[in-house]
């Protein structure tokens, strides 16, 4: 009996079932079931910790400051703005715009670029009378198609890079993915501008729905203390007839009194319960005798410097799986919360009992220092306000684009590795005031590092406890017939499946052992099949969950589930097939 390979295959399995049901973020899935390996004695010390003293997490942490300082400078904003002028037809206007989307994010990290989109695209939408959600999508698709042109196109590349040098070969070249990736990304480009707007439904953005469907705010506001309210009923308060709001519920101690009768006596520190729209809501801050319930919480919000703002919960926010009360969301983060928006849909109810997902839109009331606080915190994958975007800070534009560049070509013409020239681009932005120590710090997405670090570990033991071998097999004997062609062809469709199932960095590692056993078994090169999988891993297409910047749009965009299988599953097969055709051109399988 192989006992390494029965620990390592049942290990294996629990990973990816907690990964599929979500029972804890990625990260800590990843790094307990690195750690079970090593305790087992499956993988020595060395193995199992071999991934923190490889070039991808640290590569990958570097690259995150930099996509950051563009971000925080507005370098590409030039270029994106004249992208977004929708005066042609729905097809002319996405090609216009994506083909800058694609070609940015294969040299930049994708979250920011369609972070920064995301509200200049939905404000020009509404400007011409056109629906957001036929943008949104293709924008964070096109994202993911720029980030298969190259090497730091994204963290999952470099992933599939580092277990190439793990396993004894080169790494990956700067360029050495584009042949496949550049043909896919322009075929994927227009065929979006083709299927896009006939096969994407015409569905209001979360802005839209808050504006014009569900301008109807929930707020409670507390009866003050002394205040000319105290002892008074419902009817000579003047509350019952309010024009454009009710009074809902009051909350006294640990009852709620709903409905509110007109003869209700008010008593001090009442919580009363208002709905209406924003503009009667907000009047009530005037009124005599009432002030915000979470006046001690939010600062400004009863001084009329407040915030109207959208918030997506990223999947490893702290907030996933608990609901607003149990968070203390109002003491946590400063704001209030005046909806959520699931699947396209206002969530009705009591706010504070609904347990949050991730993906979920938050409407928030807050004051003028919270986009500054949250934004760069694995929170919210998406801060930004209902008037408009966050400012930025462009005098340094300038040098954010001139050592981005210089790191580009020096990594190409192999003047310098891509670690040694991130690391250094990296502090550059630091040194020349870019960013601060502190806005640098938070811009690493430390689950993310961690994520990759400890997934090397698992890799190494899929390989040397023979289950890559056993699975290869499996899929090997049935496709030997058929030819290597075949055989490829399995494993980029098993990482299609994969990928959307769990993360794509993830569905990397765990893939790639089995491909490199498969690869030998045939007698093909296994630098053919690491290729195809960094390819399909970031080929994420039929789910909000299967990458960040999907759910970032699934809100603002007002997505249900199923809008992403639309458009998704043709550009999915549009990837399987040109994968497979392309790698098999250009490694000679035909």
């Amino acid at each position: 009996m192989n006992v390494p390979l029965l620990l390592t295959a049942t290990i294996v399995i629990v990973t990816v079932a907690a990964l599929v049901r979500e029972w804890a973020a990625p990260a800590l899935v990843i790094t307990m079931a690195m750690v079970a390996l090593l305790v087992t004695g499956v993988t020595t010390p060395a193995e199992a910790l071999a991934g923190f003293a490889n070039p991808a997490p640290i590569t990958v942490a570097a690259l995150f400051i930099i996509a950051r300082a563009v971000e925080r400078t507005g370098a590409l904003r030039p270029l994106l703005d004249r992208a977004l002028r929708p005066d042609g037809t729905e097809g002319a206007n996405l090609a216009r715009l994506l083909s800058p989307v694609a070609f940015v994010s294969a040299f930049l990290n994708n979250t920011p670029i369609v972070a920064m989109l995301i509200s200049p695209v939905t404000a020009s939408a509404e400007r011409s009378g056109q629906s957001v959600s036929k943008y949104l999508m293709p924008i964070s698709f096109a994202a993911l198609f720029g980030g298969m042109i190259t090497l730091i196109g994204t963290s999952t590349n470099l992933v599939v890079s580092g277990l190439m040098e793990q396993s004894g070969y080169a790494p990956l070249g700067m360029f050495e993915l584009t042949p496949v990736g550049l043909p896919l990304a322009i075929v994927g480009v227009l065929a979006m501008a083709v299927l896009a707007p006939r096969l994407l439904p015409a569905r209001r953005g979360i802005k839209e729905q808050f504006s014009e469907e569900f301008r109807e705010f929930t707020i409670e506001m507390e009866v003050e203390p002394d205040g000319p309210l105290v002892q008074r009923t419902v009817a000579e308060a003047g509350l019952r007839h309010l024009q454009g709001v009710f009074l809902g519920w009051i909350r006294r101690d640990d009852r709620v009194v709903s409905p509110v009768a007109p003869d209700e006596v008010l008593m001090v520190g009442d919580r009363l319960g208002f709905v209406g729209g924003v503009d009667r809501v907000m009047d009530l801050q005037s009124m005599p005798g009432l002030r915000m319930a979470a006046h001690k919480h939010v600062r400004g919000l009863d001084s009329g410097e407040h915030r109207f703002l959208e918030v997506v919960l990223a999947a490893i926010s702290p907030l996933v799986g608990r609901t607003l009360k149990s968070a203390d969301f109002r003491e946590e983060y400063q704001a209030t919360v005046l909806a959520i928006h699931r699947s396209g849909e206002r969530i009705a109810g009591k706010l504070g009992e609904v347990p949050l997902e991730a993906g979920d839109t938050l409407l928030l009331l807050a004051d003028r220092g919270f986009a500054a606080r949250w934004r760069d915190r694995r929170d919210f994958l998406l801060v930004s306000q209902l008037d408009g975007a966050l400012p930025v800070s462009s005098r340094k534009a300038w040098i954010v684009l001139v050592i981005t560049a210089v790191m580009i070509v020096g990594a190409a013409l192999d003047f310098i590795p891509i670690l040694e020239g991130s690391l250094l681009a990296a502090m550059l932005m630091v040194t020349t005031g870019v960013l601060t120590p502190n806005e640098a710090r938070n811009a690493v997405e430390i689950d993310v590092v961690l994520l990759i670090a400890a997934s090397f570990g698992i890799g190494t033991a899929i390989e040397t406890s023979g289950l890559a071998a056993l699975v290869a097999g499996w899929i090997v004997t049935p496709m030997m017939a058929l030819g290597p062609v075949a055989v490829l062809a399995a494993i980029v469709l098993a990482t299609l499946v994969i990928t959307e199932l769990i993360t794509n960095n993830a569905a990397a590692v765990l893939i790639y052992p089995i491909a490199v056993a498969a690869a030998t078994g045939i007698g093909a090169d296994p630098r053919a099949f690491g290729v195809a999988i960094a390819i399909a891993a970031s080929a994420s297409f039929l789910t909000p969950i299967g990458y960040q910047t999907n759910a970032m749009v699934f809100g603002p965009g007002g997505y249900r589930f199923g809008d992403y299988f639309r458009l998704g599953l043709p550009l999915t097969l549009l990837v399987f097939v040109g994968t497979v055709f392309l790698v098999a051109l250009r490694w000679g399988m035909w």
